[in-house]
C-alpha cells in the first residue's frame, strides 16, 4: 500500500492547505488562479468542497487496494481511472494559471497525484501488498 499511503499523505497536506484557505489564510496566490491573496466567500466554499473531494479520493484509493470495503469492486477500479483523469486535468489547469506561485507549486503536486493514482488504478499497490 505504499502508493495509496503516499497519495493519502499528499491529499491530507492539500486538505490542510485548503482548510487554511477556508479560514482566511493569505495563501490565495497558490490556488484558484492566484488572483486573490485572501479568498472570497465563493472560493472558500470551493476550498471546503475540495476537502470533501480529497477525502472521497482517499476512500476510493484505499478501497481499490482492498484495505477497506466501501464500494463494489468494479466501482473502485473505474473510479480510480476517473481520479487519474481528474488529476491529469488538474495538471493542465494549474499549468495555465496566471499565478506563477500556483504553477510552480501545484503543477508538481498534481503531477505526483496523477502518477500515484495511475499506479493505484493499474493495481500496482495490490501487487506490492502480495510481495
Amino acid at each position: 500500500m505504499p502508493f495509496t499511503l503516499m497519495l493519502t499523505v499528499v491529499l491530507a497536506l492539500l486538505a490542510a492547505f485548503q482548510l487554511a484557505l477556508v479560514f482566511g489564510a493569505p495563501l490565495g496566490r497558490f490556488a484558484w488562479g492566484g488572483q486573490h491573496r485572501v479568498l472570497s466567500k465563493r472560493l472558500r466554499i470551493g476550498s471546503a468542497i475540495s476537502i470533501i473531494i480529497y477525502a472521497l479520493i482517499g476512500v476510493v484509493s484505499w478501497d481499490r487496494v482492498g484495505a477497506v470495503d466501501v464500494f463494489p469492486a468494479p466501482f473502485a477500479e473505474i473510479a480510480m481511472w476517473v481520479i487519474f483523469a481528474y488529476f491529469v486535468l488538474g495538471i493542465l489547469m494549474n499549468a495555465i494559471s496566471r499565478s506563477k506561485p500556483e504553477r510552480y507549486t501545484m503543477v508538481p503536486v498534481t503531477l505526483v497525484l496523477a502518477v500515484l493514482s495511475c499506479l493505484i488504478a493499474m493495481g500496482y499497490d495490490m501487487l506490492a501488498m502480495a510481495i
